[in-house]
């Protein structure tokens, strides 16, 4: 008999226990496993956590077989896991038709299954009798296939497959917006059928989608195809989503043991060390017992209680599953391979001895893992009484194959057998590991040599677009269209990449197409897209958060390259012609006189041109090597090669030419320049005291355009101007670039064939008035208020918003006597901005975008109203003539690139969004993702007819979206951002600043630039005082911004920030306060306005949620408004569970009333105070949260007649009080309760105490009489 060794015979123990339990259930047809003896069905997930055993066992016979005999052992193991793999390969690829669907709809109906038949690898049960969707599942066979593959196993065969494993990554990329199943297939922990977005998946579709980043499937034997690329940006995206989920698993499960599977193996998807050990120690603390782990908190599955004749529970059922939870031995598995990974003996050792104290023997001595221990139906009261004393039974599937082989593969690395290196060959353990500090270059480019010979004066060396070769720079859409073909395959039937999304950490990479070095603009600065890129004021903030973003979320190898090309609007400059003075006439008699080249210069555009431009700020600081603390350096791109990231787009090699527009023709018809041609007559105002037009005529100023235009341009991202607005008074041609696409573009004839009397044209000396004063016009403006704005009993609400320009009946009434024929020969004529837009306004709704103006001198060209919009777009752009820019994007129904994304920024960190003013169904609220196209169907179905609102909503869920990820303070304690309320606010903060009428505020609202619509919603947000300073009238161009935003100075704050200082919330209302007696003689309305801000804001004091559940435990119900918070709410859910406080912001929300619905939390705070302090067991029936309020303002206005109050002026008195309420209060409350402070004898906590106690029959405490200083802590 042959001699062995130690470590082989305790080897042949493994794979005589894994053969027993594992290797024998495997199909010999299609290489499945059965979920259990009994099931026979082959669930994606188990089957790969099934063969992981396998898997570490062949590394481990690999490594240390000292005989034949155990080589042969290793390679029929390594095949083993090669036909599963391949298994639940094919059994995908027959349902590839699903893949390519859900890439677009990101359906239910439309996903893989779940699992499959094991003896044909066929579905075996239908979409819709299934929760199919488990993003986690299709991850975790992505992660696995990368992982084994690099230990040089050869899964994948042809290229067929490669381009459908491509595609499998583009089916997970969106999982941080996508609600799913999860990994025990419930979604909702009441097993209803309802998904929700789940921690555990976003978390492996990130580490699916790192491990794949670049790597061959063919191995070492590959080449440039068989090579799979992830867009690095929805890494980052799934990161940000996770790590603000954490340790929550989802709405409704707090935490979750299966996070173990993403904090550690076979994951690693956490970098941050503090947020996975606070995770793993909250799983251990909530859901650990004396068998195992419980997977969440009320889980039913398998209990003794749960009937297993019902697939749902009933709501209020679940608390009866509390304390008796299955506790599950699988989870300490994984702790023990957490425990081996960290080094960390001690933990090692104490869960692998735990194991082996659940393992139960079979009959044929072998011992398994259980799935999971249960409490014995005769034991559960006891149980109940004390928790973790009564002994369990094992129960579920026995053996548990998972939980087996995740046992075994814990023991051959705590053995030695397998290195932890093994088991993970990418080495995801080590991202936790510090990184080193990184580097961000940034090169600058100029449109043009003016810019470039300017930028020289002031110590900057950089290269025109022409001088930057070898390499070529495009605009980020270009690479979308690279991309576009990326997984691509004809017989499978997939189209290869759907998402147009291409962020900034995809652009600061340079990319080798075909030889060539490419470099791409941020898609931020890509003028095409939404009107935000055209305010230089808010691209240079954004470039500044945009830095810190790539430090924070840079994975690759190499440094970041961020390409800028500075153009002259982005500088605050204009170019004219250059003033030449003719030299002395030396010519030879007889000679031909050689024609005078047009000479251009620039000039600033407004009071401090270049110096007081944003982006010359930010340029400035690059070139000190820091911007917003953050390392920088600034150089061009040749010298950059050496140290950048450089991918290889090495898939456009390998694809056929058959396609549209070949590759390399796209990218020549990117580099030529042109010029669509303007149908509308320049804008031209004169100074004040100057006459309108001068008698310049504009010939030689055309004919110098036209030259101009037939420049030729190579090497350069395409640099149209949309509007040809004339040099000398507008600006340069170039300075917006990329604004219409190549393929919109037609052949311009000289400009000259145009009606030049129509055409008129100003000296260059000439300014331009203010848009404030082109608008001035009141005939131009309806003065209709809107519905859109504020419910009808908001009448006496000093707030109220002018009509949408769209519902506006004054416009069509000014031109209804006029045909369309005359008022076209009037628009050639007028050189108004407003005036143009109200005649393309009334065009637009007499005849509609696609009607023909024939203003083209061509046949085959058509100029409609829409293009005569799209112009008047970009003309209003470069004025900055916001409002009217807002206007036409709503009409053209421009849409923000990614406003899906923004608004799952929002949501999955835990806040809802609603969009429209109350109440519902007017307002609509967004509860989960939504793919593009169904979000902005919503946010058209809020705003209705209102085209600048919808716009202003996109708009400002993007400015949400850029506080939430850097300073996501500012959202504390606030569950739903209501966009239709923020906008109320916004307006009437600016009414009461500007000491205006609503309707007036409004039109200056929309008048803000981009940048100041921000930093006005910043302040909003963070509660800073802000005032309105008037801009300079010589700003550039003839822009609107007669407004700026600026933080108050301290004398003009009125007492607001010492009262802030004095509270230790923003929700001033909720706080326990201490206000000296000069603060109660500040300005009258400051807490009526706190109120209005906060409930426009709904926030809510700490732990209010919490404190509210704490309520409904001791009575039968609250009802807010009609809505009803029922008791068994306490029974369906957890105190901490987020899906019961969206429930308690849903009944809060059906106040339309800010100001009241700040009372009512205020009352619902009073409630908890009898909680807390146990004055009573028991708060009797369903509680009428309202009534408390109108209770407490009854005892006010008492007071206030017995003291002689400011309320007897209006509601303190003996007759009926008439509706509305003579002092302009809401809801039937004095304005004058809303206006009290809530602390103190007189404060409205104090009142609602009162009311309390009186409805509670609580007079022990309170009686109507007593002398009350409430203060809520």
């Amino acid at each position: 008999m042959r001699s062995r060794s130690n470590s082989g015979v305790r080897l042949d123990y493994y794979h005589r226990l894994v053969t027993k339990t594992i290797i024998s259930h495997q199909h010999p047809v299609t290489g499945l496993l059965p979920a259990s003896t009994v099931l026979k069905d082959a669930w994606v997930r188990d089957n790969v956590y099934s063969v992981i055993s396998v898997w570490g066992l062949a590394l481990a016979y690999r490594k240390q077989a000292d005989l034949d005999e155990d080589r042969a052992k290793a390679y029929e193991l390594e095949q083993h896991v090669v036909k599963l793999m391949r298994g639940l390969l094919v059994s995908m690829m027959k349902q590839v038709e699903k893949v390519e669907a859900f890439k677009k709809t990101q359906s239910r109906k439309d996903c893989l299954h779940a699992k499959y038949d094991i003896q044909t690898g066929d579905t075996c049960v239908g979409d819709h009798e299934w929760g199919h969707l488990q993003i986690d599942a299709t991850s975790l066979y992505l992660l696995m296939l990368a992982q084994m593959t690099a230990s040089g196993l050869q899964i994948i065969f042809s290229l067929d497959e490669v381009a459908f494993i491509q595609n499998l990554v583009f089916y997970i990329e969106h999982a941080y917006r996508i609600p799913d199943y999860g990994i025990w297939e419930r979604g909702d922990k009441t097993n209803h059928g309802f998904p929700e977005l789940n921690a555990s998946s976003i978390g492996m579709a990130k580490a699916a989608m790192e491990a794949l980043n670049e790597l061959d499937l063919f191995g070492a034997r590959g080449g440039p195809a068989s090579v799979i690329h992830v867009q690095s940006d929805m890494i980052a995206k799934c990161q940000a989503v996770l790590y603000s989920m954490l340790p929550r698993e989802s709405n409704s499960k707090e935490i979750d043991a299966g996070l173990l599977g993403i904090i550690g193996f076979p994951a690693f998807a956490v970098d941050d060390e503090a947020l996975a050990n606070t995770t793993r120690q909250q799983i251990i603390d909530k859901l650990q017992g004396r068998y195992g782990c419980c997977r969440f908190l009320r889980d039913g599955y398998k209990t003794a209680l749960e009937d297993p004749n019902r697939l749902y529970y009933d709501p209020a059922e679940l608390k009866v599953f509390e304390n008796i939870e299955c506790e599950w031995p699988l989870f300490w598995a994984y702790l023990l391979i957490e425990g081996v990974f960290k080094g960390n003996k001690e933990q090692a050792d104490e869960y692998a001895e735990g194991l082996r104290e659940t393992l139960v023997l079979l009959s044929d001595s072998t011992k398994v893992v259980p799935e999971l221990y249960y409490v014995p139906k005769d034991k559960v009261a006891l149980e109940y009484k004390n928790p973790h004393s009564q002994d369990r039974l094992p129960g579920g599937k026995i053996p548990h194959i998972w939980g087996q082989s995740f046992y075994i593969l814990g023991l051959l690395l705590q053995e030695g057998f397998v290195a932890p290196g093994e088991v993970d060959p990418l080495n995801r353990r080590m991202s936790m590991e510090p990184k080193p500090d990184l580097v961000i270059q940034v090169s600058l480019v100029a449109e043009d040599k003016l810019i470039k010979e300017l930028m020289k004066k002031h110590n900057f060396d950089i290269q025109t677009i022409e001088e930057v070769s070898p390499v070529r720079i495009y605009p980020a859409r270009v690479l979308t269209r690279l991309c576009k073909r990326l997984g691509e395959n004809k017989k499978l039937g997939l189209s290869g990449k759907v998402s147009k999304e291409n962020g900034l950490l995809t652009t600061s990479k340079l990319y080798n197409v075909r030889g060539e070095i490419l470099a791409f603009v941020p898609q931020f600065m890509d003028q095409q897209q939404f009107y935000l890129a055209l305010d230089n004021d808010l691209l240079s903030d954004i470039c500044k958060t945009d830095v810190a973003y790539l430090r924070h979320n840079w994975r690759e190898i190499g440094r970041p390259t961020i390409t800028f090309i500075i153009t002259q609007t982005m500088m605050g400059l204009r170019k004219r012609k250059k003033k030449v003075t003719n030299p002395p006439n030396n010519e030879q008699v007889g000679e031909e006189p050689q024609p005078e080249e047009t000479q251009w210069e620039l000039y600033p555009a407004g009071e401090h041109g270049m110096l007081g431009s944003a982006m010359w700020a930010v340029i400035r600081k690059i070139k000190t090597g820091y911007l917003n603390g953050v390392q920088v350096k600034m150089g061009q791109l040749h010298e950059f090669l050496s140290t950048s990231c450089i991918k290889h787009l090495s898939f456009l090699e390998t694809m056929d030419q058959e396609q549209d527009m070949p590759i390399d023709q796209y990218l020549e018809s990117q580099l030529q320049q042109t010029c669509p041609v303007p149908f509308l007559p320049p804008v031209v105002e004169a100074k004040e005291g100057q006459t309108p037009l001068t008698s310049q005529s504009s010939e030689e100023h055309v004919a110098g355009i036209s030259k101009t235009r037939k420049m030729s341009v190579t090497g350069i991202v395409q640099r149209t101007r949309s509007i040809d607005l004339g040099a000398g008074q507008m600006g340069s041609r170039s300075s917006s670039r990329g604004l219409f696409r190549q393929e919109e573009v037609q052949e311009l004839p000289s400009i000259i064939e145009q009606d030049q009397e129509n055409v008129p044209s100003p000296s260059s000396e000439q300014e331009s008035l203010t848009w404030f004063e082109a608008v001035k016009s009141p005939s131009k403006l309806s003065r209709k208020p809107s519905f859109h704005l504020l419910p009808e009993d908001f009448a006496d609400f000093p707030m109220k918003r002018t009509a949408s320009w769209s519902e506006d009946k004054m416009v069509v009434d000014m031109y209804k006597g006029l045909n369309s024929k005359d008022l076209l020969a009037q628009l050639s004529e007028s050189m108004s901005l407003s005036d143009q837009a109200d005649i393309l306004h009334f065009l637009y709704v007499e005849e509609g975008l696609d009607w023909d103006t024939k203003l083209s001198q061509r046949v085959d060209q058509k100029v409609t109203v829409k293009t005569l919009m799209e112009e008047l777009y970009y003309k209003s752009a470069h004025y900055k003539a916001w409002s009217v820019v807002r206007h036409t994007a709503g009409i053209l129904e421009k849409k923000v690139e990614n406003l899906a994304q923004a608004v799952t920024e929002l949501l999955v960190r835990q806040k809802q969004v609603s969009v429209g003013i109350p109440p519902e169904p007017r307002e609509k609220i967004i509860v989960a993702p939504l793919p593009p196209k169904k979000l902005h169907r919503v946010i058209s179905e809020a705003c209705g007819e209102d085209k600048s609102s919808a716009v202003l909503t996109q708009e400002l869920l993007v400015y949400l979206s850029m506080f939430i990820r850097t300073e996501p303070k500012l959202f504390y304690e606030m569950l739903r951002i209501r966009v239709g309320l923020i906008m109320q606010v916004m307006t009437s903060e600016l009414a009461r600043t500007m000491g205006c009428q609503g309707d007036k505020a409004y039109e200056h609202l929309m008048s803000l630039s981009p940048y100041e619509m921000k930093d006005l919603l910043h302040h909003i947000l963070s509660g800073k005082e802000f005032g309105v300073a008037a801009a300079s009238s010589k700003s550039v161009g003839i822009g609107e911004r007669q407004l700026s935003i600026v933080s108050a100075q301290k004398d003009e704050i009125m007492g607001l920030s010492q009262i802030k200082r004095q509270l230790t919330s923003k929700s001033m209302s909720l706080r326990d306060v201490e206000l000296e007696e000069d603060v109660f003689q500040e300005k009258v309305g400051q807490w009526l306005r706190r109120r209005r801000l906060d409930g426009a804001l709904n926030r809510a004091p700490p732990e209010f949620y919490y404190k509210v559940w704490k309520i409904l435990e001791k009575c039968h119900g609250l009802s807010i408004e009609g809505y009803s918070l029922p008791h068994h709410m306490t029974r369906e859910m957890t105190e901490n569970e987020f899906k019961f406080a969206l429930q308690v912001e849903t009944a809060l929300n059906r106040i339309p009333q800010p100001e009241f619905r700040q009372l009512v939390v205020e009352a619902l705070m009073v409630l908890s105070l009898v909680v807390e302090n146990d004055w009573l067991s028991n708060l009797g029936a369903i509680i009428q949260v309202e009534g408390l309020v109108i209770e407490a303002n009854e005892i006010f206005l008492r007071d206030q007649m017995e003291v002689k109050g400011d309320a007897t002026l209006c509601c303190a008195v003996d007759q009926p009080r008439p509706t509305p309420l003579a002092c302009g209060g809401v809801a039937g409350i004095c304005c004058h309760f809303y206006d009290s402070a809530p602390s103190g004898i007189y404060g409205t906590m104090a009142y609602l105490a009162k009311a309390g106690a009186k409805k509670l029959s609580f007079h022990h405490q309170f009686d109507e009489n007593a002398e009350v200083d409430c203060r809520v802590s």
